[in-house]
């Protein structure tokens, strides 16, 4: 396993990173999940990933209880804060009194004194933004939170919120988490840019687009009754036959390098130097130890080229 800088931070971390959205808590059986945490701290992954969201809190619990017979400084712990936690009004969003709330009621589901990487869920126009950072900050002086960061943030927005930081001498965002994947490439155009220039780190979840990347679906229609896109009507939306084509014709590419076509397309976001982390999830220990073996994998200009060449071509 190779590991990467989190941004400008000084944290280092694992190439491929082990999620907890639609798995733990739900749909997979906990000591599957448990196997998976286990299985991907013994192949070297240090970061984990979850959220209070995630089947309420259930994710958190199995997460923070998994990790706790581990030392607390072999691992890198990240969850996030806006979504609903209940029926009243200020059960969701980034205003001071949810996110202090939130972050103990974390710190308690996990069984952890502290979080090293505090996301804002999602971006709150509601909220004032000098309110959301100096919340954050008072955390972090409190030592319940180390790093701060937040998800599926524009470019604007983290310009806001840098700016802002820097105004009241509050502490800045270091790690940006998007989606990103062959088939979703938006923050090429601004995001990476600006967190390659202010030292901010992505660290993209969906990295295989849903499992679509993993070659697993044959058919935009009839879907295997153990995916999630069985589940999902979202998930199914994103799956068409133009791209089941596309992976076809990317499997072909990662079978000259001896590589799953799942490794291929995890190697080739890691291409980004920006990039510290692909965010992976796994129902199965299986799972992580196949997504974990495209960590250092080097991807020639030329097989990058031909994995343009599929993605771009004309329908």
């Amino acid at each position: 396993m190779q590991y990467r800088r989190l941004g400008k931070s000084g944290v280092k971390v694992s190439e491929i990173s082990l999620g907890s959205w639609l798995t733990y808590g739900g749909y997979v059986e906990r000591e599957n999940a448990v196997q998976a945490i286990r299985t991907a701290y013994d192949i070297g992954i240090n970061f984990f990933d979850t959220a209070n969201v995630y089947e309420r809190g259930e994710a958190e619990k199995v997460v923070g209880e998994t990790l706790k017979s581990y030392p607390r400084e072999s691992y890198v712990l990240a969850t996030k804060v806006f979504g609903d936690m209940g029926d009243g009004p200020n059960d969701r969003g980034l205003s001071r009194k949810h996110i202090v709330e939130q972050c103990n009621a974390s710190l308690k589901r996990l069984g952890h004194d502290y979080i090293d990487i505090y996301y804002c869920h999602r971006f709150d126009p509601q909220v004032r933004m000098e309110e959301t950072l100096r919340a954050l900050d008072d955390l972090i002086r409190q030592g319940k939170v180390l790093y701060v960061g937040v998800s599926m943030w524009t470019a604007s927005q983290m310009a806001d919120a840098l700016a802002i930081a820097d105004r009241y001498l509050l502490d800045r965002i270091v790690v940006n988490q998007p989606v990103y994947n062959m088939f979703q490439r938006s923050i090429e155009q601004e995001v990476i840019p600006y967190g390659e220039q202010h030292g901010i780190g992505q660290v993209v979840y969906s990295p295989l687009a849903q499992g679509l990347l993993t070659g697993k679906y044959n058919s935009a229609t009839d879907f295997p009754a153990d995916s999630r896109a069985a589940r999902l009507e979202g998930i199914r939306k994103g799956i068409t036959e133009e791209r089941i084509d596309r992976v076809k014709q990317l499997t072909a590419i990662a079978q000259e390098l001896q590589l799953s076509v799942g490794q291929l397309a995890i190697a080739w976001i890691l291409r980004q130097a920006c990039v510290s982390s692909a965010l992976v999830g796994a129902s199965r220990p299986e799972q992580i130890k196949e997504n974990a073996m495209a960590s250092g994998v080097q991807l020639s200009d030329e097989v990058v080229a031909r994995i343009e060449s599929v993605l771009n071509a004309d329908t």
